[in-house]
C-alpha cells in the first residue's frame, strides 16, 4: 500500500534544518503577565519545555503588570508612572513581591507538569530561580522619587550560564535586590535586555497580543531594522500610554529589541501569546508568522560559490525531471558555478539563475531560473532578473535573452518580446534545440 506524503510530513522536512540550527543555541524570552493571564498559557509553557526538549538553552524573564494592578485595585491603592515606569511605594512593593512570588510558582508548576504530558516523559527539568540579577534604585527623576522602583545593577552571567550547562531553565521575574539587601520592582524588559546582551544570546522572543508587528494591509511584518523599529517606537509613543503599553507589550518589545541588536543579539522575534504555537511556527517555518528585529537581512541575493553546489542541485533537480529545464551535471554546475547567482534565506538555496554572456553580439543569455516551490507565491523570480540586467549592464550587455517551455507569459509581463531563433547568438544557434521548441525572448537593456 502506497502512502501519500502529509502536511505532518512536509513540516517536519521543512522543520529540520531549524532543529539542527537551533540546538545548542541560547534564547531569552520575555513573557509578560499579559500572556500569563491568557488562556494559551499552558500552551506557550509547553512550547518553551519542548525547545528545552530540541537542545536549545532557555532563559525565562516574565512580567507581572496586570496581575499588579489586579492586586492594587483590589487594595484600592492606584500608582503614578513616571517616564512610562510605575512608583513603587512601601504598600505598592509588597503587592508586586505577591504578584512576582505567585507567578514564579505558577511557572515553575506548570514547566514541570508539562514535561509529562509530552513524548519527553520520564525527562527531568530544572527550573531554576536566584538571585542573578543585582538591583540597584531609580533614585530621583525631575523631583519624582522613584522609591522602590530600580533597575539592574550588575547580572551574574556565569552562575547563569553555569545553570544552562547543567540542562535546566533559568527563570527570572521583576523583582530584585540590591547589595544592601533591599528589594526592587524592575522593568522585565530592561531584565530580559540585559541578560540577552550579556549572555550574548542568539535570539530575544517577545509576546504581544497581535501576530507581530501589523502593516496597513493587516498583515504581520516579517523583518524590521533597528532605523525602522525607532521610526516605529516614535509613532506608537505619541498614541500611547502605560496602560496601553501593559495590554500590548509591543512597545515593550520594540524598545528592547533595538537595544539588544544594537548590542549584537543578531535577532528578536515577536509573536502573539494568544495563538497556539506561535512561538513553534515562527523558529521552525521558512517564513516565520511573527515579526523579526534584525541586523541583517534573513533572505539575500548573491554570487554563488562552490559549497552551493548541493543546494542548487536540489533546487533544479525536480525542475529537470519535469522536463522545464535542461538537465545539467554536478560536474557542469562545478564548472559553470561562477556564473550563478543563488538567494539564500537562512542558509537554504531559495532560488538561482545562470547569466552566460556572448560578448561579441552583446547578448547574454539568463538561464536554469529556479524558485523553490515553497516560495513562489512572493517576487523572487522578479529579483533574481534584476539582478541579472543589473550585472548584464554592468559588463557592457545590450540584450537580454531567455529559453523557456513554460513562463512565455511571465516573461512577457516584464518587457520579454519573442523572437525567432535567428536573432540568437551565432554560437547560441547551433546548439539550440528544436525537438524542445523553447520559446526565445529578448529583452533591451
Amino acid at each position: 500500500m502506497k502512502f501519500r506524503s502529509t502536511a505532518l510530513v512536509k513540516g517536519f522536512r521543512q522543520s529540520a534544518p531549524y532543529v539542527n540550527a537551533h540546538r545548542g543555541k541560547t534564547m531569552v524570552v520575555m513573557l509578560g503577565g499579559e500572556g500569563i493571564a491568557d488562556k494559551n498559557f499552558p500552551n506557550i509553557i509547553s512550547d518553551l519545555a519542548l525547545l528545552h526538549s530540541l537542545g536549545i538553552k532557555i532563559v525565562l524573564v516574565y512580567g507581572a503588570r496586570p496581575q499588579i494592578n489586579d492586586l492594587l485595585t483590589a487594595k484600592d491603592h492606584s500608582t503614578p508612572y513616571h517616564k512610562g515606569v510605575r512608583i513603587t511605594d512601601e504598600l505598592t512593593l509588597g503587592l508586586v513581591m505577591q504578584a512576582a512570588g505567585q507567578l514564579q510558582l505558577a511557572i515553575t508548576a506548570r514547566l514541570s507538569m508539562s514535561m509529562n504530558n509530552t513524548p519527553m516523559a520520564g525527562n527531568k527539568l530544572n527550573i531554576v530561580s536566584g538571585n542573578f540579577v543585582i538591583a540597584q534604585p531609580l533614585g530621583v527623576d525631575d523631583g519624582i522619587d522613584y522609591c522602590h522602583s530600580g533597575r539592574v545593577r550588575r547580572i551574574d552571567i556565569e552562575g547563569i550560564n553555569r545553570i544552562l550547562d547543567q540542562d535546566s531553565v533559568v527563570l527570572l521575574g521583576p523583582i530584585a535586590s540590591s547589595v544592601t539587601g533591599e528589594c526592587f520592582n524592575l522593568l522585565s524588559e530592561e531584565i530580559a535586555t540585559q541578560v540577552a546582551i550579556r549572555l550574548k544570546a542568539d535570539k530575544l522572543i517577545g509576546f504581544c497580543s497581535e501576530q507581530g508587528i501589523i502593516d496597513e494591509k493587516g498583515n504581520a511584518i516579517a523583518e524590521l531594522f533597528p532605523t525602522e523599529v525607532e521610526e516605529l517606537i516614535q509613532r506608537l509613543e505619541s498614541e500611547s500610554n502605560p496602560e496601553l503599553d501593559d495590554t500590548t507589550g509591543t512597545l515593550r518589545f520594540l524598545r528592547a529589541s533595538v537595544s539588544a541588536c544594537r548590542a549584537g543579539v543578531p535577532r528578536s522575534h515577536l509573536v502573539s501569546y494568544k495563538d497556539d504555537g506561535a512561538v513553534l511556527q515562527e523558529l521552525f517555518s521558512f517564513d516565520g508568522i511573527g515579526t523579526q528585529v534584525v541586523t541583517a537581512r534573513t533572505e539575500q541575493v548573491r554570487q554563488a560559490h562552490i559549497d552551493d553546489i548541493g543546494g542548487i542541485f536540489d533546487l533544479i533537480l525536480p525542475l529537470e525531471e519535469k522536463g522545464i529545464l535542461v538537465r545539467r551535471s554536478r560536474e557542469q554546475l562545478e564548472q559553470e558555478i561562477h556564473k550563478f547567482t543563488v538567494i539564500e534565506k537562512d542558509g537554504l538555496i531559495i532560488g538561482c539563475a545562470a547569466l552566460y554572456t556572448y560578448h561579441e553580439e552583446k547578448m547574454a543569455e539568463m538561464a536554469c531560473v529556479a524558485i523553490h516551490q515553497d516560495y513562489r507565491d512572493g517576487h523572487r523570480g522578479l529579483v533574481l532578473l534584476n539582478h541579472m540586467k543589473h550585472e548584464a549592464k554592468n559588463i557592457g550587455i545590450k540584450q537580454l535573452f531567455v529559453l523557456t517551455t513554460q513562463s512565455l507569459h511571465w516573461f512577457r509581463e516584464q518587457g520579454f518580446n519573442e523572437v525567432g531563433v535567428e536573432a540568437l547568438p551565432v554560437a547560441k544557434q547551433h546548439l539550440y534545440n528544436y525537438q524542445r521548441r523553447s520559446k526565445i525572448l529578448v529583452l533591451k537593456l
